[in-house]
């Protein structure tokens, strides 16, 4: 139990962390970016203040009730999932994922509700790449190493923590000779 409350609060902390690294980057945006982009690498990459009400790419436009209710949803399946991940070495790769996505999905899940829109204000000129902010990034990442561990790094068997036990199965740990010493 120590270790996963050690889990929990590292996580949390690291959660607020990318959260507030998000938010402070999204008001150095409003705050200096208003009168127009700063260019980084000229014909290549851009601070460019955009507000989004949408999703990525601006698709579905002004749908912020839609957006609320699937971000908290997908915060809660973060949550258990989290919850679930053993706190074991090997699985220290899904469990930052979680963190991350989870500091994404907040960083972007605030302004909803705070702004009523998503602050936006990275922009890769060079292939006119939608405009994107630090919380995007998060998701993105943390989405793209998730899809690496899952096809080349864990087997089926390392997602048996997901598994519900059926009544009557051993509890994780006991052995095939304690199972048959059970008095019936």
């Amino acid at each position: 139990m120590k270790k996963n409350g050690m889990k929990y609060g590292i996580g949390a902390l690291v959660a607020a962390l990318l959260i507030a690294i998000d938010q402070f980057t999204k008001y150095l945006a409003q705050k200096y970016l208003m009168d127009g982009p700063i260019v980084i690498w000229d014909g290549v990459f851009e601070l460019h203040y955009s507000t989004n009400t949408g999703a990525a790419f601006g698709i579905f436009q002004d749908g912020r009730i839609f957006f609320i209710v699937t971000t908290c949803i997908i915060l809660a399946a973060v949550l258990y999932f989290y919850v679930k991940i053993p706190s074991e070495r090997k699985y220290f790769p899904l469990n930052a994922v979680c963190v991350t996505v989870f500091a994404g999905a907040m960083g972007n899940f605030i302004d909803r509700i705070r702004l009523e829109y998503v602050i936006d204000f990275l922009y890769i000129r060079l292939i006119n790449f939608p405009v994107f902010n630090i919380a995007d990034c998060y998701v993105t990442l943390s989405c793209l190493v998730f899809g690496i561990l899952i096809f080349f790094c864990y087997k089926e068997d390392d997602f048996a923590f997901l598994r519900r036990k059926k009544a009557g199965e051993a509890a994780e740990g006991d052995s095939a000779d304690e199972k048959q010493k059970l008095p019936e």
